[in-house]
């Protein structure tokens, strides 16, 4: 299934005595560009966590939160230490911001490291216990992305309908503005020579001339297989890599055939009808660069 780069994703677990939850949250981003910040306890292994990332997200940028509840122990202690040190500080943020309120000792002990435990419990953890939290937190994040992507396949689906309406619409008038230009073509020639003999022959080579340049059929057909291949990368068919890329490079093929079209047009329902088309072009834009 289509995936956006749109997500959130969390989990939690033991990583030795500590009680750890991870938190991701991605946007789009051309490339896998993960931002990760892990408290002093864990981040000895971010490169772990960075790689267990990367095997499960393709594109997107990925922040990666983690936050440690230490184990509650006997042998748990206050670093007095830390302790002051915070209540020093904080109480001279409050004098020179002139802040009210009073200061609260629960708060200064969910400061970092304030509450450690003498036993070894960083050391008892591991690092494949770490990796087993942020692999659950990334299939929590694919599943919020899938739902997305879904939403956003049925969006897209929809609007490429409209574009290909007006294509169809375009193939139909294509045609009889040909023959509208012949008609009014020979009506001004016979208007200017007013019943001067014209050379029928000379004649129907210049209108066969400006039937050329005014000949949309090959670009409607491009545009024809432009569309399929996109809905057909839009339906899941095929390989699932770069969806967002391979959507990306085929806008930008419709967009070259609808202005190349509108160059022709010489019409105003034509050119009506390519305005259309660049305006839904653009709204599937803005949504393909969410898909991974």
């Amino acid at each position: 299934m289509i995936k956006s780069m749109t997500g959130f994703g969390t989990a939690e677990g033991a990583v030795g005595a500590m009680r750890v939850s991870v938190e991701l949250r991605s946007v789009n981003h051309r490339f896998f560009s993960p931002s990760i910040k892990l408290p002093s306890a864990l981040s000895k292994w971010e490169t772990e966590v960075r790689e267990a990332l990367r095997k499960a997200i393709a594109r997107g940028h990925v922040t990666v939160m983690a936050r440690v509840e230490h184990a509650v122990e006997d042998d748990a202690v206050i670093d007095e230490a830390r302790f002051a040190a915070y209540v020093k500080r904080l109480m001279e943020l409050k004098e020179r911001y002139a802040l009210e309120g009073d200061l609260v000792l629960a708060t200064v002990l969910r400061l970092p490291d304030v509450i450690r435990g003498d036993s070894d419990e960083e050391v008892q953890a591991t690092a494949a216990e770490l990796v087993a939290i942020v692999e659950r937190a990334a299939e929590a994040l694919n599943t919020s992305r899938r739902s997305e992507g879904h939403r956003l396949q049925s969006f897209l689906s929809e609007r490429i309908a409209q574009v290909e309406d007006a294509v169809a619409r375009l193939a139909q008038r294509a045609p009889q503005r040909i023959a509208e230009q012949h008609e009014r073509l020979r009506s001004n020639v016979a208007e200017l020579t007013s019943g001067v003999q014209v050379d029928e022959q000379r004649l129907a080579i210049e209108i066969a001339l400006i039937a050329d340049r005014l000949d949309v059929g090959e670009e409607l057909e491009r545009f024809r297989s432009h569309l399929a291949a996109f809905r057909e990368t839009l339906s899941g068919n095929g390989t699932q890599s770069g969806v967002g890329k391979r959507l990306g490079f085929l806008l930008q093929e419709l967009l070259r055939e609808a202005n190349t079209t509108g160059s022709k047009a010489n019409d105003t329902a034509m050119t009506h009808e390519v305005l259309f088309i660049k305006e839904e072009l653009e709204r599937i834009r803005e949504q393909v660069e969410n898909l991974e």
